[in-house]
């Protein structure tokens, strides 16, 4: 086990601003979650995973029964998922996740999100082959034995296993497998009953570029920009 990569991370909004970007995109993963399999956690493990996700984030109990409450219900927003492709500054691919319930709006958004940054939005397949897709779990280091851990679910999908921190500098333990292996590894972990800090799917670049800190930051105000519209749920690109 090792240090394992992970691409620069953008800090640049408000701490409140942050938080409430935080709990519309759980509450809008809880609502798909539950639309595509129901409302029990125990049969879900889409809707498992946003709840840990919520604990994790601080979210308030209510906002989160609050949100599972009104996906069950029958005048819900249907959210579509979609992924947008295109190049920051410098060259720099990012991939934009998005939730909505308007393409039209959602789309000239994150068009002009790259236009004013100095990026360019690109066309389905132009950048998402600099990028593998997979499970991506962190889990608390406290009292593990890390090479046990391993050695038991490399079984279970694990492909890489290595150190990180989190967004306050405290240490994590990284987890990642492929994506089709994301259900086993999840179930392998929560019977294991390891401390699980989130568990999202990513997408991981496969060679990350190095750039200045000048131009670094033009990269990281575009990613600020696309993270704090309402429709975007997860911003990834290949900044090292």
């Amino acid at each position: 086990m090792g240090r394992i990569f992970e691409t620069r991370k953008t800090t640049m909004f408000a701490r409140w601003n942050k938080m409430a970007k935080l709990f519309t995109r759980i509450s809008k993963d809880i609502v798909i979650a539950v639309k595509a399999g129901g409302s029990s956690p125990d049969h879900n493990p889409a809707l498992r995973r946003a709840l840990q996700n919520a604990r994790v984030g601080n979210m308030p109990k209510d906002k989160v029964e609050a949100a599972i409450k009104r996906a069950s219900g029958e005048d819900t927003k249907d959210y579509e998922v979609v992924l947008y492709e295109g190049y920051g500054p410098h060259g720099i691919a990012v991939l934009v996740e998005t939730a909505t319930d308007n393409v039209v709006r959602t789309v000239a958004n994150v068009r002009m999100h790259f236009k004013d940054g100095g990026g360019n939005l690109g066309t389905t397949g132009s950048v998402a082959y600099l990028f593998q897709r997979m499970g991506v779990f962190r889990l608390s280091p406290e009292g593990l034995d890390l090479d046990a851990i391993e050695l038991e679910l490399i079984d279970h999908g694990l492909q890489e296993m290595g150190e990180g921190t989190g967004e306050k500098g405290e240490k994590q333990i990284i987890i990642r497998c492929a994506f089709n292996d994301f259900g086993q590894l999840q179930t392998a972990i929560e019977e294991r009953g390891l401390k699980l800090i989130s568990a999202e799917s990513e997408y991981i670049p496969l060679n990350p570029i190095e750039l200045p800190e000048d131009k670094a930051t033009d990269v990281l105000k575009v990613v600020d920009a696309l993270e704090q519209d309402e429709d975007v749920q997860r911003v990834f690109h290949n900044l090292a």
